[in-house]
């Protein structure tokens, strides 16, 4: 099973302000985005028609260090906070890759964390979404972070 997951992209001109600075909005898309990508890397999703269920945002957070600018690759780490009957939390890291000399190690400077937490939902024959337990297949591919890993890893 596995708590955490990384994607980057790269800023995007579209993303940003006249200044070249992105839009903070823009950071909650990138969260929902990287969850995304890390259920489709366990083969799953976080939609399924056939089923009517999905997973509703009922709070999120964003705490920015310093601004993405246009063009910026951003490394996007997804840990898994935490795994209740019917809802999930997760924190998404924000960093920055750092260009660094040829032949040196990369580098990441931490620019902003963000908090999601998601519930899983079913849309009723009346089309209102109730919440529903997480499905087995879900916690069958991925658990919480582990206490000590989690410090470690939310800087």
């Amino acid at each position: 099973m596995v708590y955490d997951f990384k994607t980057r992209r790269r800023v995007e001109f579209a993303e940003t302000d006249m200044a070249g600075i992105m839009h903070f909005s823009n950071y909650f898309r990138y969260m929902e985005s990287a969850e995304h990508e890390f259920f489709r890397s366990l083969g799953m999703s976080v939609h399924s028609d056939a089923e009517a269920r999905g997973w509703a945002r009922v709070d999120v957070h964003c705490t920015y260090r310093r601004p993405l600018r246009y063009q910026d690759l951003v490394q996007l780490h997804v840990i898994v906070q935490s795994i209740g009957e019917r809802s999930m939390e997760f924190v998404v890291m924000f960093d920055k890759v750092v260009t660094v000399a040829a032949g040196a190690a990369e580098a990441t400077e931490t620019v902003a964390r963000g908090t999601m937490t998601t519930v899983c939902v079913t849309r009723g024959a009346d089309g209102a979404l109730r919440s529903v337990s997480v499905p087995p297949e879900v916690t069958a591919r991925i658990e919480a972070a582990p206490v000590d890993q989690l410090r470690e890893l939310v800087v």
